[in-house]
């Protein structure tokens, strides 16, 4: 087995293709016995049964994981309809079997009734699920046979696509915010049709800037760590916030960036135009080295910078 412990190449984030039968919290205790690392953590549960994108973050990226945990996410999902199980997929027990009646629905009925949920929607949370009540988790108590109260949450729905209808199951593409339980959607799907309905499947393909084609089983990420090629898996902390400019700062602007202060005009090398920022626009702030630093805004009142997140102070 491979030691390999470079300093910079160990902070960043592993895009891993999750596997059925692993939890999200398998994958983390695996990779810590595989890349020997300590401070690791995931950024978004998936079900045992799902497969796909789980970027997992080591050592300072593990500072990004609520920020991964937050963007949207597209899932290609199978729903059954017909079916109305407590788990709201199929590994609980069946609560209810229409399969005749959704045979007996028509294509166009399907598509509409899908595509209504595209927009804004409350969405209950399901019984089965890891978000806590009381400091216990909902699964927890639901395994105990106890129904708790759930409020609504709202979530969006930016778009789905039907790609085959062959009842009783439809295959769908859902890109969607966070906090959004594809099994929830299945069952309202089902529910809106009169005939229930459940998922039967559910795959993540892309999270943020991760995506499918670009994931890693566990099995090949521990061949790399034993090649010694493990640096070609690890994306850089950076790569996460591309979608914002990149600024450096002066010798004076590292003095005050390593201290999280306030950074102002007069500390940066150059690449801002304060003509054309937009009030608390995000920016990558790196050193003349090309380190990066920090996540910053800028306000425009005080012609400022103020930090959002702080991903290595250069010590």
């Amino acid at each position: 087995m491979s030691n390999y412990h470079n300093e910079n190449s160990m902070n960043g984030i592993i895009n891993v293709k999750k596997e059925k039968g692993f939890t999200s919290f398998d994958v983390v205790a695996k990779l810590r016995g595989i890349l020997h690392e300590k401070k690791i953590g995931h950024t978004g549960t998936l079900d045992p049964d799902a497969t796909g994108v789980l970027p997992v973050c080591i050592g300072k990226a593990t500072k990004v994981c609520e920020l991964l945990t937050d963007k949207d996410k597209i899932y290609e999902a199978v729903l059954l309809l017909g079916k109305i199980t407590d788990t709201q997929d199929l590994t609980g027990e069946v609560l209810s079997d229409s399969t005749d009646q959704a045979l007996a629905l028509g294509e166009d009925a399907v598509r509409a009734a899908i595509q209504s949920f595209v927009g804004d929607y409350d969405q209950v949370p399901p019984m089965y699920s890891a978000l806590k009540v009381n400091g216990k988790k909902l699964y927890e108590y639901a395994r105990a046979g106890v129904e708790i109260e759930r409020k609504a949450r709202r979530v969006h729905i930016f778009d789905i696509t039907v790609s085959s209808v062959k009842l009783p199951e439809v295959t769908m593409r859902v890109h969607c915010s966070k906090g959004t339980y594809i099994r929830t959607l299945c069952a309202d799907i089902g529910e809106k049709l009169g005939v229930g309905g459940c998922m039967a499947s559910l795959l993540r393909t892309k999270v943020s800037v991760f995506d499918l084609e670009h994931a890693h089983t566990l099995a090949e990420i521990e061949q790399a760590m034993c090649d010694g090629t493990i640096a070609d898996y690890i994306v850089p902390i950076d790569r996460v916030f591309s979608q914002y400019p990149a600024l450096t700062v002066n010798e004076q602007g590292l003095f005050r960036l390593q201290n999280g202060n306030r950074l102002r005009l007069s500390d940066l090398s150059a690449g801002f135009d304060k003509e054309t920022a937009k009030y608390k626009s995000s920016y990558r702030i790196y050193d003349d080295n090309g380190r990066f630093y920090a996540i910053y805004s800028y306000d425009e009142k005080a012609e400022e910078f103020v930090i959002v997140k702080m991903f290595d102070t250069g010590r």
